[in-house]
């Protein structure tokens, strides 16, 4: 993993995937985005990110069934991987560490 990195946008699309869990397809990262953030995106921003993040092994996909609902077109699920898990661990703890650092250079 040494040498990995990813960028706001993908961190925020791996955080969003793991924790919409099992629910997690570009519409539903892209309305969970909005919600959380107030960041407006476009749909194709999103799958554009979900590529980038599969190719680089820190998600899988999967079809889901066709639904009526979606004249008969499928969805495609995303999960993190244990790679997409431990880049999204590393991220977070050199973001607390700095963040500490902060505290302490503020007090």
């Amino acid at each position: 993993m040494k040498g990995e990195s990813i960028g706001e946008l993908e961190e925020l699309v791996l955080l969003t995937v793991g924790s919409l869990m099992d629910k997690a397809y570009a519409v539903a990262i892209l309305e969970e985005i909005k919600e959380r953030t107030g960041r407006k995106l476009d749909v194709t921003a999103v799958h554009s990110v979900l590529r980038r993040l599969e190719k680089k092994g820190f998600t899988n996909s999967t079809m889901g069934g066709a639904t009526q609902d979606r004249g008969g077109r499928r969805k495609r699920y995303f999960t993190l991987t244990v790679a997409g898990r431990k880049i999204i661990d590393e991220t977070m703890v050199t973001r607390m560490e700095l963040y500490k650092k902060l505290l302490m250079a503020t007090q």
